[in-house]
Parts: structure tokens; sequence; C-alpha cells
């Protein structure tokens, strides 16, 4: 092919940024399209797979202090030390000065998003990075919404606009790129999928 596809690239850890906006607890709290609890471990177990492969991270809320509140603690203890979550008030996540330079300042052409809710915090900034010409990504089971309706419009708009729809996992194994790197076990224990618990079980019994 002559011309780039961004549909056909692959996401590597050199290419990548993650971006994690407004996983809140009073965000969180009205969350109905996923169960609350899976929706938490896949965003945390979202965050510490790109830590594991080095992929760089932006987090950000709104009116933390006020209206939404802090992130949710369990992400927060996932998230690298030195990591700063960038409070904001502009809806959409681009359009506020500190996020848009912290996401340009990663040098990642492919920025995977994931936020509560899913047609605003992931949806507007993934379509915003898009129309910037980043190749925006959106973890859809690391985001949530408030009804069943909202999480379909939502996926309709973002693929609309040309945003790639993905899973949390797959999106770090395809970075991870080889099950022989030595990052590989602590990656697929940072996604803590049970199935590859299981697989990683059956190996260490083979092992023995």
């Amino acid at each position: 092919m002559s011309a780039r596809s961004k549909f056909l690239e692959s996401i590597t850890r050199e290419n990548a940024a993650v971006v994690l906006v407004d996983h809140q607890v009073g965000l969180l709290s009205g969350v109905r399209d996923l169960p609350v609890g899976e929706l938490k471990h896949n965003v945390v177990a979202l965050a510490r797979a790109a830590t594991v492969l080095d992929i760089p991270l932006v987090v950000t809320t709104t009116a933390a202090d006020s209206m939404w509140g802090p992130t949710t603690p369990e992400l927060v203890e996932a998230l690298p030390a030195r990591l700063k979550i960038i409070d904001r008030s502009t809806v959409n996540a681009w359009h506020d000065d500190r996020v848009r330079e912290a996401i340009e300042a990663t040098g990642g052409q492919k920025l995977i998003f994931a936020g509560v809710s899913l047609e605003v915090c992931a949806a507007l900034p993934a379509i915003s990075a898009t129309a910037a010409g980043h190749d925006a990504y959106v973890a859809v089971d690391a985001s949530g919404t408030f009804s069943q309706a909202k999480r379909e419009a939502g996926l309709l708009r973002i693929q609309q606009a040309g945003v790639v729809v993905s899973d949390y996992a797959t999106l770090m194994v395809e970075a991870l790129a080889d099950n022989a790197a030595p990052e590989s076990g602590a990656l697929y224990a940072a996604l803590d999928m049970p199935f590859a618990v299981l697989v990683g079980q059956i190996s260490a019994a083979y092992q023995a």
C-alpha cells in the first residue's frame, strides 16, 4: 500500500500513549452499561499494563473537588508514583491546554483513550485527537456510561469519526508484540484476565 492506514498499523510501546479521562467516584456511581466493579478492574489493569510496558500515561479529572469527586482509589494506587492527575473544567479534555500539551509531550501517535462517560470523556478527546492528526483508539471495556443508549450512541459517533474501537487487553497485548519478551509475565499479571491466570498456572505446573 502506498497510502498510510492507521487501521492497519500496529500499536507498539514506542508509538502509543494511554489517556485516562475522569474515572472519578461520582461518575462511576452512575455507570449502568457495565458492572462498576468490572469497569474499575479493567481501567486499573490498563494502567498497570501500560506501566509495565513503559507506555506513557496521561490522567485527568473534571471538578474533582466539587461535582464529580476524586479519581477512584484503585486507579490512583495503580498509577506511577510521580504521575500528576490533571484536574480541569473543560468538557472535552483535549480543549484543556495542559492536558493536550501533556499528551503531545508523550510523542505518541497512537492515543488510547478510556473514560467515564464513554460518549463524552472518551469520545470527545478521541475525536479531537483524530482531527489533530493522531490515531485515536478507545478501550471500550475501560470506559462506561449511564445507559445502554448512551453507550450505543457513543460507539457510533467515534466509529463515524474514524476512531478505532478495541478492548483494554487486546491493545496492551498488541503493544507487547512477543510473548517471549521479558515483560510478558508481568504484563499478563497486570492485565489480570481470568483465563490468562489459568494458563499461567498450567505453564508454571509444567515448569515445576
